[in-house]
């Protein structure tokens, strides 16, 4: 077998420009779309992602928060909505709306009352399914896209690459360790195959404060996210510690806020979101110029 990047490149050279004139028309409506991606699982990706979402959608952005991670949708458990169901109108599906600003669609929502059913599928139908999630489903314009992938570079994450040519970029996330951090590579030189923009690293579990006396703890290490960032050349988003609070609430299904007047874990997720809202408005300058980021890679 060949180089695996090469074999990404030769099948994927350039992103081809979407086909499907309900594509073209669906993708028409949304005015910016933005990739969570991961190299490694229980990095905290689907956290990261729902919080943004639900951010933007605070901030009164109309939004989109797709999960394509086929085998294993987190979004319901996340946002509270598991045991919702999909509904059909004359225009197509209807994403479950979780308030007047934040739509979301989730495989979680085909399976039924059986949330354990196993998805067993390979590629061809992975991608078909994708597909409809973007053409059949009635979106309506939105402000922002934000998609959840699951981790790695294989089906789905190359699918929605190939779906969406114009997306404003991908945000990684990682855990400090050098375990994440090999994959986290591997996930940016996937980026820049297939040639979607890389709006920045996000350092996930990066650390905590005792409890009990409040000494900071890094029982993963701290500052390797940054330090990988650095080295390839992409932008550093910035870090979240690791939080009990925030990990009860997503099993609880109550997302923390995000943004000033939040509590540790969500002010550093705001300053995140601020950091990928700059990256996004900065490249879309930079085109209105002519020119390209300096952050930019390929």
């Amino acid at each position: 077998m060949g180089e695996p990047s090469r074999c990404a490149a030769s099948a994927e050279e350039k992103r081809h420009e979407p086909e499907d004139a309900d594509l073209r028309a669906r993708l028409g409506l949304i005015a910016h779309t933005i990739m969570v991606l991961s190299g490694k699982g229980g990095v905290g990706k689907s956290t990261v992602a729902t919080h943004l979402a639900l951010a933007l959608a605070r901030q009164g952005h109309r939004t989109g928060l797709l999960d394509i991670d086929i085998h294993g949708p987190s979004v319901p458990k996340i946002l509270g909505l598991e045991g919702r169901q999909m509904q059909v109108s004359d225009a197509g599906m209807l994403p479950v709306s979780l308030d007047e600003r934040l739509k979301v669609l989730s495989i979680g929502f085909l399976l039924g009352p059986d949330q354990d059913a196993a998805v067993i599928w390979r590629g061809p139908m992975k991608h078909k399914v994708i597909r409809e999630f973007l053409t059949q489903v009635v979106w309506g314009p939105l402000d922002y896209l934000v998609v959840d992938s699951p981790p790695g570079t294989g089906d789905e994450p190359l699918s929605i690459a190939q779906l969406i040519p114009e997306a404003d970029g991908a945000v990684i996330v990682t855990t400090p360790q050098e375990v994440a951090l090999a994959d986290v590579r591997k996930c940016i030189r996937f980026c820049q195959a297939v040639r979607l923009p890389i709006l920045g690293v996000v350092e996930n579990m990066s650390g905590f404060a005792c409890p009990r006396c409040g000494e900071r703890l890094a029982p993963f290490g701290e500052g390797g996210g940054e330090r990988m960032a650095q080295e390839m050349s992409v932008p550093f988003l910035g870090r979240l510690p690791m939080d009990p609070s925030l990990m009860a609430a997503c099993d609880a299904g109550t997302p923390i806020d995000a943004g000033p007047d939040a509590g540790a874990t969500g002010q550093a997720l705001g300053r995140v979101i601020e950091g990928i809202l700059r990256e996004i408005g900065s490249r879309a300058a930079a085109a209105a110029g002519g020119s390209c980021p300096a952050s930019e890679r390929s």
